[in-house]
């Protein structure tokens, strides 16, 4: 039981836009003899922290956020008095810090641990050497602009205990780590060993395409391929497993803890993760405990993209701070490898927020049409399902019950599976007309109607299904996408795409029933979009310039899906606000990264 006194209090403010969990803690601060200053600014803390805020600002810079007003400095000071808020020095539930934020103590606790651990890890790195002639192997002989980044990631990751690799889409971010992974273990005197993960089963199984596909690449060079021994070093690198991130620190959900930290770390010398930008600041403490001091870790992402769903913006504020620092530590890539010269210059123009550099790029490959709801959405989401359903995602699978067609089964699947690749509704919002929901519900309707299929028929061949929760026995994991199909027979199975034994991809099916909790995925939110890539991309904004949904980094995440082709649902007006509204979560993780006095972190965090 708590050591505070614990009263009822009944003076809860009504008109506040707070969840349940934020009014409890406003109980629970109450309860124990807090004030109802304290009170509400603790349940403001637990609503900030649910938009993704590591902390509540008080004053100074970003004091105001969700309404909010700032707090005058004598009010401040009664607040320091408070036994239920500390300086973080004791095991008070609140931290108060010098900059005026209020924290809630878990959020505190893990920036000072995160801004530890990654000075630790800073420090420790000795940069090593690598030889030119290493570095023209391995590019093959190129030296030019386009690859000149690159190349120095290859270099200076060699010694180090973290090393940042970041840029856009096309810059060639898993080419430049499959080549640090060659360099670090050619420099290695023994077999390392060497893990790769990503926060979700769909980016981690990307991973695994682009490193195979990077692989083959380095073997198969028409002018200069990998020599012959470079070959043993290249099948060291795992082509076969990407985890997701709670796997690999062996998360369990009955305690809400992970299994791997310092006292059981991570039996791996090199640890990579991707879709690094999807991180929250909780899941990087435990990343950072987890891997050994002696072993390298690389973060590769898009710091640009949109911050994780939870508390923090880690890869924005790490980036941030070593680009400040112009440490040989990070690596940004801006080189665009891709074709379609429109979507690099549309990435940059919504990166960068210049709207009108992107109302000139609007073409054949950047549409624009303005959807206001109603008929109008309902036309356009229709015109969407009618190509849609011209893909070839419906295929008729040979027997199930017969195994000597097997596969041909999951050949027959994995090639449905990268048709539904074809085209992909992204929505800023869940909830309401313009969410995912309801508009995937539009889209199955129209092409249940276009196949001839029974409205009231939950499962039929042609489904896609976008997996929510994880289930490890079955290893679907959430974000995975599946595709349903039927046999000669008619018999119904759901098929993910998966790698074999031997480390080619492939597919694999579960009976519908069998599936964990899961929903449609004709139309999915820009969030569940991440680390994915389609041919043709749509994005679908709210029409009010106002939504507080709206904002450069949800754009930027969404246009930055497309390969080829990128329609933007949206009017003149919502585009513009997108643009000019930057995320910008706060918290003190960036300051306390830059701040050199952090050395004497460890001895705090040992009162944490």
């Amino acid at each position: 039981m708590s050591r505070f006194d614990f009263h009822m209090r009944n003076d809860e403010p009504a008109e506040t836009p707070w969840r349940p969990l934020d009014r409890t803690v406003w109980r629970w601060v109450r309860a124990h003899g807090g004030s109802r200053t304290l009170a509400t600014l603790a349940a403001w803390a637990s609503f900030a922290d649910g938009a993704g805020d590591t902390a509540l600002p008080l004053r100074g810079e970003g004091a105001g956020r969700h309404g909010l007003e700032p707090l005058e400095r004598d009010a401040l000071d009664a607040l320091r008095g408070e036994p239920l808020v500390g300086d973080g020095a004791g095991a008070t539930p609140f931290v108060l810090d010098a900059a005026g934020r209020l924290y809630l103590r878990r959020n505190y606790a893990d920036e000072l641990a995160v801004a530890a651990l990654v000075h630790q890890r800073l420090r420790a790195g000795v940069p090593g050497t690598t030889s030119a002639a290493a570095l023209d192997l391995l590019f093959h002989g190129e030296r030019g602009a386009a690859v000149r980044r690159q190349r120095e990631a290859v270099e200076r990751v060699v010694g180090r205990r973290l090393f940042v690799l970041t840029g856009g889409p096309g810059t060639g971010k898993t080419t430049t780590v499959l080549r640090m992974l060659l360099m670090l273990q050619h420099q290695a005197a023994q077999a390392l060993r060497i893990v790769v993960a990503a926060p979700t089963g769909k980016a981690a199984q990307r991973l695994l395409q682009s490193l195979r596909a990077g692989k083959q690449a380095l073997r198969d060079h028409p002018h200069a391929p990998l020599p012959d021994d470079w070959q043993p070093l290249l099948e060291r690198i795992p082509d076969t497993e990407a985890l997701t991130l709670h796997r690999l620190l062996g998360y369990s959900p009955h305690s809400n803890r992970f299994t791997r930290n310092r006292e059981h770390p991570l039996a791996a010398d090199v640890v990579v993760v991707d879709e690094a930008s999807m991180v929250d600041l909780g899941l990087l403490r435990a990343l950072l405990e987890a891997v050994r001091p002696e072993a390298t870790l690389i973060l590769v992402g898009d710091a640009d993209q949109l911050t994780s769903v939870a508390a923090g913006s880690v890869l924005m504020d790490l980036v941030g701070v070593l680009e400040d620092e112009r440490s040989a530590a990070l690596v940004r890539l801006e080189h665009s490898f891709r074709a379609e010269q429109a979507l690099v210059a549309l990435n940059g123009a919504v990166r960068a927020g210049d709207a009108t550099a992107l109302e000139a790029i609007l073409g054949a490959q950047v549409l624009q049409q303005p959807v206001a709801g109603g008929a109008s959405l309902r036309h356009a989401v229709e015109a969407w399902a009618d190509a849609l359903a011209t893909l070839a995602i419906r295929p008729t699978l040979p027997d199930t019950r017969d195994e000597r067609v097997a596969p041909a089964q999951a050949s027959a699947a994995l090639a449905a599976l990268r048709a539904l690749g074809g085209r992909q509704l992204l929505c800023a919002l869940r909830e309401g007309e313009f969410g995912a929901l309801a508009v995937n519900a539009l889209i199955e309707q129209r092409l249940k109607r276009c196949w001839n299929v029974p409205p009231e028929r939950v499962w039929y061949p042609g489904r896609a299904v976008l997996i929510t929760r994880n289930d490890y026995a079955n290893r679907l994991f959430n974000g995975d996408v599946g595709l349903c199909l039927a046999d000669a027979d008619g018999r119904l199975r759901v098929w993910f795409e998966s790698s074999g034994s031997d480390g080619l991809p492939g597919a694999r099916s579960f009976s519908p029933g069998m599936l964990p909790a899961h929903e449609g995925a004709f139309a999915i939110t820009i969030h569940k979009s991440q680390g994915s890539e389609y041919a043709r991309v749509a994005v679908l904004l709210p029409p009010d310039p106002a939504h507080r949904i709206l904002s450069r980094q949800l754009l930027y995440t969404g246009v930055s899906r497309a390969r080829r082709v990128v329609e933007l649902w949206a009017g003149e007006a919502t585009l513009h606000a997108a643009l000019a509204r930057p995320i910008r979560r706060a918290g003190g993780l960036a300051e306390r990264l830059a701040d050199a006095a952090v050395d004497d972190a460890p001895r705090q965090l040992s009162l944490l």
